[in-house]
C-alpha cells in the first residue's frame, strides 16, 4: 500500500477554505481511511475516525457518505446478495449520548404504548464482519451485497458453535495474537483480513490457522447482558468490565440494543445504521507528542524493533516518554522521524499505544546495520532483522534472559547483569553454568552479588523443572509451553534431536509451517540443547501418551487454572501434581476452565473467573478437595 500524507487531523481550518472545499476534503479523507482500515492497514485511530464522522456531519448532515456502510471490497470474490442488509452501528462516546439513545428508544415505545422495553448489550467484536447463512459463507461488503469467502473454511478458520448460525466477525483468539503475533501485526484484525484476502497465506497467519484459532464468531452466540433502559445507564461500566471478562478477542466497545422485534420493526433504519442499536464504545485518554528520536533495539530472534523518544507527555496519570513502533516497516511508511507528531492513547491498557500520525517527519532514516553487532540487516516482511543470528550480543542477552525468566526456578540473571556476562565473552548457556565465584569476581562483581548469582545458577540446575518448560526456555520459535508440552507426549526431549517434520505434523496442533520450522530450528541447534541437559537438571518428564495411565482423583478431568502466592508449596508443585492427577492446568481463564485454585494477592484471573461463574477455590479448600 503506498504510503498516505495525512497532515493535521481536520486539515486546514474551515475558515481558510470554502464550505465545499472542507466537505469534499472531508470524504476523500473518510474514504482512504475507509479502504485502509478495510485492507487491515488502518492509518487513523477509530476515534480519529469518527470525530472526522462527527464533524461532516456538523457541516452537512446530509451527505451522502453519512448514510451509506461504508464498503469492503473483494473484487476477485463472487458477490453475494445478503438476505437482509448488514448496516453499520451508530455510535455512543459518553453517558449524555447513551441517554439520549435510551430516550428515543422509549419515545418509540410509548408510540406503541408499551410500558418498558428490555436491553441486551453484548461485546462489539473487531474482526472482519460477515455471515455465514444457507451454506454460504460471506463478507459484509457494502452492507448490500458481499464476497463469497467459503474457501476461508478450508484455509482453518473454525465456525464457533457451528456453521450457519448468521452474522458474526472473524477474529484470532486475544491471547494467542499477543504471545504470538504481536510482533507482526499491529492488530489482530490486520491478520484476519490477509486469510480471505491474500491469495496466499503469509506463514505468521499459516501459524495461527493451523494451531486453530482464527475463528468466525457469530453474535448470537456471544457473551450478553439483558436488563431494563434504567439498569443500562446505572451501569454501563461494570457491564462492560464484566463482558470483557468473558471474551478472548479483540474489542471495539459494546453494541446495545432494543430486543422486542416489534419495537425494532417500528424504529426501522437509515441507509447507514439500524436505529435500535447502538455501539457503546470508550474513547481512552490520548494526546500528541513530538518524536525526538528513534532508537533501535535487538530482540532475541534477531528483529530490530523501533522505539520512539517522545517529548514526555502526561497520560492517565503516567508520564510517557517512549513509544514502541512495532516494526521498521511502520517507521518507512509513515515516516516516523524526528518532528513527527504522533497521537497515542492509553486506554486501560499499561502500555501506550501510537495510534495515528498527524505531521509526518521531513526525514526518515533506517538503519542498515544491528545497532548491536554492526552485522547487516535483512527485510522479512515489514520487519529489519539481524543476520548475525549466533554472536549477535543483543539477540544472545534476550535469549539468555528469556530462558531464566522462562525457567522461573532462580533468582538474580537480570538483564544488565546478563550484558556484562555477555560482554565478557561467556555467550552459551552452557559457559554461564560453567562460571565459578572466582569468574564473576573477575567481571567486577561484588562479593555479595557474586554469592547471588553463584545461588541462582546452583538453584536453576538443583530446582526442579517440567520438561515443557525447559524445551520452551530454550527459545525455539513456534514452541511455547503448551505446544512443548504437547510435543512431549509423543517424543521425549532427549529424542527430539531427529524429530521429523512429517512426524510433528501427525501430532494434533502442529501445521504444515510450525512443523517445518520446529523441526528445522531443533535440528541446528540441537547440539547445544543436548549440551544443556547433560549439565543435571532435575527434569520432571511429561508422561508419553502411549504409556499413560488413566488416573481416576478428584480433578482428573478439569482444567484447572492456579493464580496468586501458595503458601504450603509452589505454584509450579502444584500444577505438576494436579497434572499427574490427570487435570488438565490452563495457563489463563476462560470459559473453558472448570476451577480457578487462588493464592495470596490474586488478581485479574480471579476477577475474570467470578465475571464467567467459573468455581474458585482457596489453596486450602483445593488441598482438601484432593485429599477427599
Amino acid at each position: 500500500m503506498s504510503k498516505e500524507k495525512q497532515g493535521s487531523l481536520f486539515g486546514a481550518p474551515s475558515g481558510e477554505r470554502s464550505h465545499k472545499e472542507e466537505v469534499q476534503g472531508l470524504v476523500s479523507s473518510l474514504q482512504r481511511y475507509n479502504r485502509a482500515y478495510r485492507a487491515g492497514e488502518p492509518l487513523i485511530s477509530d476515534h480519529e475516525y469518527d470525530t472526522l464522522v462527527e464533524r461532516l456531519r456538523s457541516v452537512q448532515p446530509e451527505h451522502a457518505f453519512l448514510n451509506t456502510v461504508e464498503p469492503e471490497s473483494l473484487e476477485d470474490r463472487a458477490p453475494v446478495r445478503h438476505p437482509t442488509p448488514m448496516l453499520s452501528t451508530q455510535k455512543a462516546y459518553s453517558t449524555v449520548e447513551i441517554q439520549a439513545w435510551v430516550l428515543r428508544m422509549t419515545k418509540a415505545a410509548n408510540e406503541l404504548g408499551m410500558d418498558s422495553f428490555t436491553v441486551r448489550v453484548t461485546p462489539k467484536l473487531d474482526g472482519l464482519a460477515g455471515r455465514d447463512e444457507q451454506g454460504v459463507f460471506s463478507t459484509r461488503g457494502d452492507g448490500r451485497v458481499g464476497a463469497n469467502i467459503g474457501f476461508a473454511w478450508e484455509r482453518g478458520v473454525v465456525p464457533i458453535g457451528g456453521r450457519g448460525l448468521g452474522v458474526g466477525e472473524i477474529v484470532i483468539l486475544k491471547s494467542f495474537f499477543e504471545e504470538h503475533l504481536s510482533e507482526r501485526f499491529e492488530h489482530p484484525r490486520n491478520m484476519c483480513v490477509g486469510i480471505v484476502s491474500a491469495d496466499v497465506v503469509n506463514k505468521d497467519a499459516q501459524a495461527a490457522l493451523d494451531a486453530g484459532v482464527v475463528h468466525f464468531v457469530p453474535y448470537v452466540g456471544l457473551a450478553s447482558w439483558t436488563g431494563s433502559p434504567d439498569e443500562l445507564l446505572g451501569g454501563v461500566q461494570e457491564i462492560t468490565d464484566s463482558l470483557k471478562s468473558q471474551v478472548d478477542y479483540a474489542l471495539d466497545g459494546m453494541v446495545a440494543e432494543v430486543v422486542e422485534q416489534p419495537l425494532r420493526n417500528h424504529l426501522g433504519a437509515t441507509n447507514h445504521h439500524y436505529r435500535w442499536q447502538i455501539a457503546i464504545k470508550e474513547r481512552g485518554e490520548s494526546a500528541t507528542a513530538t518524536v525526538e528520536e528513534v532508537i533501535w533495539q535487538t530482540g532475541r530472534t534477531g528483529n530490530i524493533t523501533p522505539v520512539l523518544m517522545i517529548e514526555p507527555v502526561k497520560l492517565s496519570g503516567a508520564n510517557i516518554s517512549r513509544i514502541t513502533a512495532h516494526h521498521a516497516g511502520m517507521v518507512r511508511d509513515r515516516n516516523l522521524g524526528p518532528g513527527a507528531v504522533i497521537e497515542i492513547i492509553r486506554s486501560g491498557e499499561v502500555i501506550p499505544k501510537l495510534v495515528g500520525v498527524h505531521r509526518e517527519a521531513t526525514e526518515c532514516v533506517l538503519p542498515e546495520h544491528c545497532p548491536e553487532c554492526g552485522s547487516p540487516l535483512q527485510w522479512r516482511e515489514d520487519f529489519l532483522r539481524c543476520t548475525n543470528s549466533s554472536a549477535c550480543p543483543g539477540q544472545v542477552v534476550h535469549r539468555i534472559r528469556h530462558w531464566f525468566s522462562m525457567l522461573g526456578n532462580s533468582d538474580g540473571m537480570g538483564i544488565k547483569t546478563l550484558e556484562r556476562i555477555v560482554q565478557a565473552g561467556h555467550v552459551t548457556l552452557a559457559e554461564i553454568y560453567a562460571l565459578q565465584p572466582e569468574d564473576f569476581l573477575a567481571m567486577d562483581f561484588g562479593p555479595g552479588q557474586t554469592k547471588v548469582l553463584t545461588k541462582a545458577l546452583a538453584d536453576s540446575l538443583l530446582n526442579p523443572v517440567e520438561d515443557a518448560r525447559l524445551l520452551a526456555a530454550f527459545g525455539i520459535p513456534d514452541l511455547g509451553i503448551g505446544e512443548s508440552r504437547r510435543l512431549l507426549s509423543h517424543r521425549s526431549l532427549v529424542s527430539l534431536g531427529d524429530l521429523l517434520e512429517e512426524e510433528l505434523l501427525a501430532i494434533k496442533g502442529f501445521g504444515p509451517v510450525t512443523s517445518q520450522r520446529i523441526t528445522e530450528s531443533l535440528q541446528i541447534r540441537w547440539a547445544e540443547l543436548k549440551a544443556l541437559l547433560e549439565l543435571g537438571f532435575r527434569i520432571e518428564l511429561t508422561p508419553l501418551a502411549s504409556e499413560r495411565v488413566e488416573v481416576v482423583s478428584p480433578v482428573s478431568g478439569l482444567k484447572i487454572v492456579f493464580t496468586g502466592s501458595m503458601q504450603q508449596g509452589s505454584r509450579e508443585e502444584m500444577k505438576t501434581q494436579a497434572r499427574a492427577m490427570g487435570a488438565e492446568v490452563q495457563s489463563a481463564v476462560s470459559k473453558k476452565t472448570d476451577l480457578l485454585v487462588v493464592g495470596e494477592k490474586a488478581g485479574s484471573k480471579l476477577k475474570k473467573a467470578e465475571g464467567l461463574g467459573i468455581r474458585v477455590l482457596t489453596e486450602l479448600e483445593y488441598l482438601e478437595l484432593l485429599a477427599s
